[in-house]
């Protein structure tokens, strides 16, 4: 596969990948890298065609199975032998997939995608449409309303649990690389496909599904319950947190990942396999 993944690295440690939702980029995860980088050797990436990264060749469509391709691509490009990873919502949902290839050392999935009915995929798709198809002629305006607390709680509220929270360059730079994004629509109206299922072949790897009770996007009532009822031998946590947790509690973020992490055994892939973490 000819791609080019854009990424930032830093920290020592055991490698950690941490994988955006879609229309973001890896700069949303600053807050929770600064906390982690003194344990981890951080590797925060754009996914393909979102951020400064390539998109997947034409002939690819960009499904959730199509991007957990790119990043086990993408570990074998840098000699990553199963990192840990942490991702939100569609980066949660490749997070979840890659445990189920055995392909990470442990998964840590922030209010992840794929726990959805189909009314409520509906909702997810209209509502992130609005934002990737926002006329060119409103953007400025737009951008200059996210410069402002009030404008950013007015913007973000369906996302982060506290808009506010959120710093003024990080707002515009989101909405920047959203609208610019050449893969949003078709990534987006590819969740159609998408459905978390067969939970039981990810046990042996140590997951954790952190979800934010302020999640709106994904609602927590009633998506959190689901993927507890699929995964109960997974570790799961309540953030006082938004759909999108870095700025709102990146301390609470940093610990899931560290908790989860520390709870993986070094062990080659066939032992992994066995493992039950439960």
């Amino acid at each position: 596969m000819t791609l080019s993944i854009n990424h930032h690295r830093e920290g020592s440690g055991p490698p950690l990948v941490l994988l955006h939702g879609v229309g973001h980029h890896w700069q949303a995860w600053r807050p929770v890298i600064d906390l982690l980088a003194g344990e981890f050797e951080v590797i925060a990436c754009d996914s393909p065609g979102f951020g400064r990264s390539s998109q997947l060749p034409a002939s690819i469509e960009p499904t959730v199975t199509a991007y957990v391709d790119a990043f086990e691509w993408f570990f074998v490009e840098l000699g990553l032998e199963r990192p840990h990873v942490a991702g939100n919502s569609m980066g949660g949902a490749i997070a979840l997939e890659l445990a189920r290839r055995r392909a990470v050392r442990s998964a840590t999935a922030l209010s992840p995608a794929g726990f959805w009915t189909p009314l409520e995929l509906r909702y997810c798709q209209i509502s992130l449409r609005a934002l990737a198809s926002m006329p060119v002629a409103l953007r400025p305006a737009v951008a200059a309303l996210a410069r402002t607390p009030a404008g950013r709680r007015a913007l973000f509220s369906q996302t982060y649990g506290y808009p506010a929270r959120l710093l003024a360059e990080e707002a515009v730079a989101t909405l920047e690389d959203a609208w610019s994004s050449p893969a949003f629509s078709a990534t987006l109206a590819a969740f159609s496909d998408y459905r978390f299922s067969d939970p039981e072949e990810l046990r042996g790897v140590p997951v954790a599904v952190a979800w934010g009770r302020r999640d709106r996007l994904l609602p927590y009532r009633r998506q959190a319950p689901r993927a507890r009822a699929m995964l109960p031998w997974a570790m799961h946590v309540t953030l006082g947190a938004g759909h999108v947790p870095f700025s709102d509690d990146p301390a609470a973020v940093a610990e899931v990942i560290r908790a989860r992490a520390s709870s993986a055994p070094a062990v080659g892939r066939a032992r992994l396999a066995q493992a039950d973490t439960s």
